[in-house]
């Protein structure tokens, strides 16, 4: 039997968006397409419990997004033996976010045998940048059984 990680990193290979499972599902996270490299997700409705005092969505909620992007970004380039876990995350708010649908794209911009720099961004529903992110994922294998 696979084991979860290796069946969640075929599936983002295969683009079976529809077989991702993610808790974020829960706060209306979708992905919408895997492509080499390439994620994209959208964010159709925000929870109240997403929301700020202010009724904008917080900042946290929004790198949890970029994350889920980043990640079936570099899950679709990882062969059957490798993992990847986040080395470095910046993520810059250039405006404001109220509820409504977001879309999120992230690109693996190089990768090498042991790290992988890819980039995302959020555009609000007008299509306007609203956030960017660069990240270093650092890429491990796993040890051959019985070694």
């Amino acid at each position: 039997m696979a084991s979860p990680l290796l069946e969640l990193n075929r599936i983002i290979r295969e683009n079976r968006v529809d077989e991702f499972t993610t808790p974020n599902r829960a706060l209306g996270m979708r992905p919408v397409a895997f492509t080499p490299g390439q994620s994209s997700w959208i964010w159709e409705n925000q929870p109240d419990s997403t929301l700020n005092p202010f009724g904008t969505i917080q900042g946290g909620y929004l790198a949890v997004f970029v994350d889920q992007i980043l990640s079936t970004a570099i899950g679709s380039m990882l062969a059957e033996d490798e993992w990847a876990v986040t080395g470095e995350l910046k993520v810059s708010f250039l405006r404001a976010l109220t509820p409504q649908r977001l879309e999120g794209h992230g690109s693996v911009v190089r990768r090498t045998r042991t790290a992988a720099f890819i980039e995302a961004q959020v555009c609000n529903a007008a299509g306007e940048q609203a956030v960017t992110a660069s990240s270093t994922w650092l890429i491990l294998r796993s040890e051959p059984a019985g070694g």
